[in-house]
């Protein structure tokens, strides 16, 4: 069951909130119930909840109390939760994009920003 979670969470192509991950996987095999993951991590049970439900973020801060908890880099965390939002924010915004215009700015201009692979 804990392999089907996991698999589920990261089908190529679906966008796993990182509280399902937190809830269906992380504190299971931690074996921490809700309210000793609060606890140790010095919040509500009601935050947790928040992010378990999706109606709430993993902030930076609570990326970094949930490294110090688990292990898992803070940076994981908010890579899932940026992954998850860019995608409602694509599915939401479905027929405003195509509108905008295209401006682009050079590969080299581009690399010299880093965002792109290449120095």
């Amino acid at each position: 069951m804990v392999t089907s979670t996991v698999h589920r969470a990261f089908e190529p192509g679906k966008l796993c909130h990182p509280g399902r991950l937190l809830s269906e996987f992380v504190l299971p095999q931690l074996g921490l119930s809700v309210s000793q993951a609060a606890r140790d991590l010095g919040v509500s049970r009601q935050t947790l909840h928040r992010i378990f439900d999706e109606s709430a973020a993993v902030t930076p801060v609570m990326a970094m109390r949930l490294e110090a908890l688990c292990g898992i880099p803070a940076m994981f965390w908010l890579r899932l939760q940026c992954a998850h939002d860019l995608g409602d924010a694509r599915t939401s915004l479905t027929d405003v994009l195509p509108l905008i215009p295209k401006y682009r700015l050079s590969r080299m201009a581009m690399r010299q920003l880093r965002a792109i692979d290449g120095h």
